[in-house]
């Protein structure tokens, strides 16, 4: 490949729209510029025929992927979405549908910037994981070892609803594997939305992550599964101790930047904030605008848990990283080692909510056949939020990220994976 290709963002501009070629194992992303009339005759696939059946890919079956998703749009189901495909090294699919915003019918591009929300799990998860691969934290270390201000947090023993009645000593403190793997026994946002002094975004992570740490336990840690953003929310805080150092900033300077994920951020730049999609939520049967800006002006709080600001770009290549285990564009990350420990199922017969699939550290993974009912191998281990979903299938060599504008549209993305997956032919 000539070296003239360069890296990702070097030649993207904010008005052109790129077509893409990963190549393995892990160099960049090259992007070539179109015009916006050829951007809006673009359909899957975007490289060559040659290079998507080389890739293994059969180019019909791309091509019906937008056509698909358009209909979504038109039956008011999302406003729009950014949809890619990668196999074996290749992107084979990168195309955008819809709308960027409903109401001026201003067209979605594929470098939209979204706010992702719960895919930042993982990469909090992967923040962790470099500070255990450096020896300055292990995950069985309990929280209370960091954060001394969960020395003494109960466990609640019987309660009548919302009010606690009782609360004893847990059997051990909570670990730091337990938050990663959501058995720690910490409760859902919901329950601590109340007690908050003051709107959150204007908080410190240090002051909610107070608050967090006299609430007691909901359950017995490592006795159940329960999601919990505040568990990825104390993880956050326990990277900035542990690193000294913001937790927005160490995961800019440790995993944004040296993998090159120039459009991924927790506070927007001013300079960028139009390309961000408008947020619209389905109620009543339809569409409207939520409320749900995590970062209006003046925010402080960067949420570990469900903060990022991406674009589907980007997190492809943060899923590529995990794909090649560990590496990316000659950068490693993390080692192989990390890798297969994070994708592995760690919950044991503990249900997480979803039919067929356990939970890794900071990824849900499939881990029988009911899980693949979206076509998704055995061992494919993803990250999800009611905007978007990205996923790993390493059997298929397989990276898939969708992102939409709307709210838990699930059929749109399961239908998105069993599309992608239905294309491979080789």
């Amino acid at each position: 490949m000539s070296t003239a290709m360069g890296s990702l963002y070097s030649i993207l501009s904010l008005s052109l729209v790129s077509a893409l070629a990963l190549v393995p194992p892990s160099a960049p992303i090259h992007a070539q510029e179109t015009s916006q009339s050829q951007r809006e005759a673009m359909q899957c696939p975007t490289e060559p025929i040659a290079t998507v059946t080389q890739a293994g890919m059969d180019p019909q079956r791309l091509s019906r992927i937008p056509a698909r998703m358009k209909q979504f749009v038109e039956t008011g189901r999302i406003a729009g979405a950014v949809m890619l495909v990668a196999r074996h090294g290749i992107v084979v699919c990168l195309e955008a549908v819809g709308y960027q915003e409903l109401e001026t019918q201003t067209p979605m591009p594929t470098d939209a910037i979204f706010q992702i929300r719960s895919m930042t799990k993982p990469v909090t998860a992967v923040a962790i994981m470099i500070l255990v691969e450096e020896g300055r934290l292990l995950l069985r270390d309990p929280v209370e070892k960091h954060l001394p201000k969960f020395r003494g947090q109960m466990v609640i023993e019987s309660r009548d609803g919302d009010r606690v009645l009782s609360s004893k000593p847990p059997s051990r403190p909570i670990t730091i594997r337990d938050l990663l793997t959501h058995t720690s026994g910490m409760g859902s946002w919901r329950a601590y939305v109340n007690s908050n002094p003051g709107p959150r975004a204007m908080m410190t992570l240090a002051e909610v992550v107070g608050i967090y740490s006299q609430k007691p336990l909901e359950f017995e840690p490592g006795t159940q599964w329960s999601y919990s953003d505040p568990g990825i929310v104390i993880l956050g805080r326990i990277i900035e101790v542990v690193s000294e150092q913001p937790y927005e900033r160490f995961v800019h300077e440790r995993i944004f930047k040296p993998l090159g994920m120039k459009d991924s951020f927790f506070f927007p730049p001013a300079e960028k904030r139009h390309r961000r999609t408008t947020g619209y939520t389905l109620r009543d049967g339809a569409l409207s605008k939520s409320n749900g800006d995590l970062y209006p002006e003046g925010a402080r709080f960067a949420s570990p848990a469900a903060g990022m600001n991406s674009t589907a770009l980007d997190m492809a290549v943060f899923c590529q990283m995990m794909l090649n285990g560990g590496s990316y564009n000659g950068v490693r990350i993390l080692s192989r080692s990390s890798v297969d420990m994070m994708t592995a199922v760690h919950v044991g017969d503990l249900q997480p909510g979803w039919a067929g699939m356990g939970w890794g550290l900071g990824w849900r993974v499939v881990r029988e056949p009911m899980g693949t009912l979206s076509l998704a191998s055995v061992g494919a281990f993803a990250m999800g939020s009611g905007r978007g979903y990205g996923w790993v299938d390493p059997a298929k060599d397989l990276v898939g990220v969708l992102l939409f504008d709307g709210y838990r549209a699930f059929e749109v993305r399961d239908t998105f994976m069993a599309m992608a997956a239905a294309a491979i032919i080789d």
